[in-house]
């Protein structure tokens, strides 16, 4: 069993949840609750595993919080 960080944000035009593993060309997808977001993202790594072993270019660090005044 492997494990990838996803990017989850939800979008304010059309309410969909959009998500993407940080680094990992081509996965990314979208889904009305967070659960189809799952397993969507699921799918979409799955497949991309199929066509071998991704060259992932970066990696998830974090998420900070910037204060401006």
């Amino acid at each position: 069993m492997r494990t990838f960080p996803a990017v989850v944000e939800k979008s304010p035009e059309t309410g969909l949840f959009v998500g993407y593993v940080p680094g990992f060309p081509g996965a990314h997808s979208q889904g009305e609750t967070l659960e189809e977001l799952n397993e969507n993202l699921k799918e979409v790594v799955q497949m991309l595993l199929e066509d071998g072993e991704p060259a992932i270019s970066s990696e998830f660090i974090g998420i900070y919080t910037v204060q401006v005044a």
